[in-house]
């Protein structure tokens, strides 16, 4: 079954979520944790026009929590200053102010990190970007790939493969089925047993099956499993300390603000369903990582630095596929033009959590967000999400 999600569950679905509790929906009820702020460099009326502007982030996190989001934890950096804040609950059942360095699932944030492990190895000699992935991986391609799918293609989305196996087709089935396993191994087989979805190059289509892959080929280029090769070669480097791939288990490690989803109950009311157990295995080198606002932060400023990936492999990372002038993504990567400043980054979600990184190339701004959105796989704009964006990067 190929999963997809929406933004408000039938009532014929809640059925299904009665092996969990749902959480009180009204935040008037719930006590408020105020937005906090760190600003050692200057105060809240900026003295440098340029720089980040405290009053729009203290505005945006004013706004949680509530129907968006019950937490959120920002970081505002680059040449012309930081701010760091934090706002929200903890969880709902007790109202505790949010907990402003907790772990939370970075979802395909994690792209990042396997990009960069693959590129990696690439300046090792260990990869070559221009050969097939049918020579790393013979047993999994069936002879319907015909067609040579460069390890570059993977990176940027360009590949042609469709996308695996999920564990349901809607939010209600997932979720009952949130503690199952689905290994990358079954993933990757069912994408490629559905044939390619068109000849590589031709087109740009997101799908978590290109990192799925890649992962599989970095275990088999090194003889270790992917979070090994992750960790030797990026997040220590990185200093990412607090960051791990949890593999089959639901609970996340140390503090963490926990997960909701809002959902539609047969009497049309809205309830928040408490998500944050949940076996990510499925998701794996495209998007099971755990970590923190900080870590990803020191991802952010190390790579862009140069001090993950070395030059010339760091160039494939702010390089679009060539002849395809409306693709937007890169290995890892994606860009969005805001005025005339270009940002790189990533965003990723995972149900209850929301994460972003991103900055201009040479860092004079970056921004880094968690938040603990109510509908995180929705395709509709989230208002917190929108809010914390635009106060960051202008």
């Amino acid at each position: 079954m190929r999963a997809r999600t929406s933004s408000v569950l039938a009532a014929s679905l809640v059925l299904a979520l009665s092996a969990g509790p749902l959480a009180a929906p009204a935040f008037a009820a719930q006590p408020t944790a105020a937005a906090t702020a760190h600003r050692p460099d200057r105060p809240d009326r900026p003295d440098r026009p340029d720089g980040p502007d405290a009053k729009a982030l203290r505005a945006a996190l004013a706004m949680v929590p509530g129907d968006d989001a019950t937490a959120a934890l920002v970081r505002v950096g680059g040449k012309s200053g930081s701010w760091r804040g934090t706002a929200g609950v903890r969880d709902l059942a007790s109202g505790r102010p949010a907990h402003p360095n907790a772990r939370f699932r970075a979802g395909s944030v994690t792209k990042v990190v396997t990009a960069a492990t693959v590129l990696r190895l690439a300046s090792q000699g260990d990869i070559d970007l221009d050969a097939p992935a049918q020579e790393y991986l013979p047993d999994l391609f069936t002879p319907a790939f015909d067609k040579p799918i460069s390890v570059r293609r993977l990176l940027n989305h360009t590949s042609g493969i469709q996308a695996g196996d999920g564990l349901g087709d809607d939010f209600a089935e997932l979720y009952a089925h949130r503690f199952d396993t689905l290994t990358p191994q079954e993933v990757a087989a069912s994408a490629i047993a559905r044939g390619p979805e068109f000849d590589p190059g031709d087109q740009q289509h997101y799908l978590n099956i290109n990192y799925t892959i890649l992962g599989l080929l970095i275990e088999k280029v090194t003889g270790r499993t992917y979070a090994a090769e992750a960790t030797r070669l990026v997040l220590r480097p990185a200093g990412m300390r607090h960051t791990y791939f949890p593999g089959t288990e639901p609970r996340i490690r140390g503090p963490y603000n926990r997960g909701y989803q809002t959902v539609e109950r047969p009497d049309g009311t809205a309830e928040l369903l408490d998500v944050t157990e949940w076996n990510q295995a499925d998701r794996w080198a495209a998007g099971d990582m755990i970590s923190t606002t900080a870590d990803l932060e020191r991802l952010l400023t190390s790579l862009f630095r140069g001090r993950i990936v070395p030059e010339p492999q760091l160039e494939e990372m702010f390089t679009t596929p060539e002849g395809l002038p409306d693709a937007h993504r890169s290995a890892g990567l994606e860009y969005k033009k805001v005025g005339d400043q270009v940002f790189w980054g990533k965003s990723g979600s995972r149900y209850g959590y929301s994460a972003l990184i991103g900055g201009t190339r040479d860092l004079s701004r970056t921004l880094v967000y968690s938040v603990n959105a109510t509908d995180a796989k929705s395709a509709e704009p989230n208002p917190v999400l929108d809010a914390i964006t635009a106060a960051a990067l202008k």
